[in-house]
């Protein structure tokens, strides 16, 4: 479970600004099937860290990319949030009793796939050790807030052969684009408007350059 260290005001803050997890699961998205991912954060070094996978090269869908672990919702699941922590202990080990749900950000479709994404935030303990599924996940990738927001951009890239102009972050050689590039725009925001409610700094990063309202629905060359 979280740690005594977690503090409860921080908790707190972020479930002010997050969409309450029960209310998430009313919303409607477009998508032929619901899907959920699971935006797992901790703090560390004063500063909130994410938690992504990266996809192994020899998938047919999504190949390399890297996201929050997720999928499909099964036949027989209580509901979405079950969905997302069944995912993110198969696809990295983490258990579900190692994660607090406090909240939820916005669901995104994939108009490539036609999913239904409902994304749902969890508080973990910083310094885990990850197992890694190995027909689906190639690597844990750990990146704090501050650094992503410091690496967003509008940036030009080829889908499908097509090129396009989306919003990314970019970290070193980690590049997130897509539906999980939304999320964390989603996430941006509501840290922001944590930050100016509480008028002084929170763990956790500064507006990525150009953050604010952005389309939720993405145009037809995007993830």
């Amino acid at each position: 479970m979280i740690g005594a260290s977690r503090t409860g005001s921080l908790r707190e803050e972020l479930r002010r600004v997050l969409i309450a997890p029960e209310a998430a699961l009313g919303l409607e998205v477009r998508g032929r099937t619901d899907a959920a991912v699971l935006v797992p954060l901790y703090e560390a070094g004063g500063e909130l860290h994410a938690v992504f996978t990266k996809r192994r090269e020899d998938l047919r869908r999504h190949p390399g990319e890297i996201s929050f672990p997720g999928g499909r919702y099964e036949e027989g699941e209580r509901d979405l949030i079950a969905t997302a922590l069944r995912e993110a202990e198969e696809e990295i080990g983490l258990p579900r009793d190692a994660v607090e749900v406090i909240g939820a950000l916005q669901p995104t479709p994939t108009i490539a796939t036609g999913y239904a994404v409902y994304p749902f935030v969890g508080l973990i303990d910083a310094g885990r050790t990850w197992t890694l599924s190995a027909r689906e996940v190639a690597e844990v990738i750990e990146l704090s807030l501050p650094a992503l927001a410091a690496g967003y951009a509008r940036r030009r890239l080829a889908r499908r052969g097509l090129p396009i102009r989306t919003d990314t972050y970019l970290v070193g050689d980690h590049l997130i684009w897509g539906a999980t590039a939304r999320m964390l725009s989603d996430l941006f925001d509501r840290i922001t408007a944590m930050q100016n409610e509480n008028g002084a700094h929170q763990p956790g990063a500064n507006r990525a350059p150009g953050s604010g309202a952005r389309k939720l629905s993405p145009s037809r060359s995007e993830r």
